[in-house]
């Protein structure tokens, strides 16, 4: 296999169900508790919702506070690793997006300054260079 094809089979085992990404998602904006990630993630049956929240804990995507010892109640956060999948998850938000019948680009990336939808390139932050992550050479700008 190569890095790309190694690369997204790692991702999707990890990611790779239903409600894993949108779990993910519900908590990029800060740490909730459980019933407010039930709340946010509409649909979701709670035996699911705590399967997910354990595979995820297991995976090192999000951790686990109590808040609350009798009974025992939990608040979650991304962990740093959790927090990198931001600009994917909102990536795949703007594409999903892009495919609805509803054409909502509200979750599109923007500029801010003139709010052109962004685009992703590929970039090495050593040379200052845009790259072909398949290539050799630079890309000219």
């Amino acid at each position: 296999m190569n890095a790309l094809l190694d690369g997204v089979s790692e991702a999707a085992a990890v990611l790779g169900d239903r409600w894993s990404a949108i779990v993910i998602a519900a908590l990029l904006d800060g740490p909730l508790r459980y019933g407010e990630l039930r709340e946010r993630v509409a649909g979701i049956a709670p035996n699911i919702l705590s399967a997910k929240l354990k595979k995820l804990e297991r995976d090192g995507l999000i951790v686990s506070s109590p808040y609350s010892e009798r009974p025992p109640r939990f608040e979650y956060r991304l962990t740093e690793a959790g927090v990198e999948l931001s600009d994917v998850l909102r990536l795949m938000a703007a594409w999903g997006s892009r495919r609805s019948a509803t054409g909502d680009t509200a979750a599109s990336p923007v500029h801010a300054l003139c709010g052109t939808p962004l685009q992703v390139q590929w970039w090495c932050p050593t040379c200052r260079e845009l790259a072909d992550p398949d290539g050799e050479e630079p890309i000219a700008v």
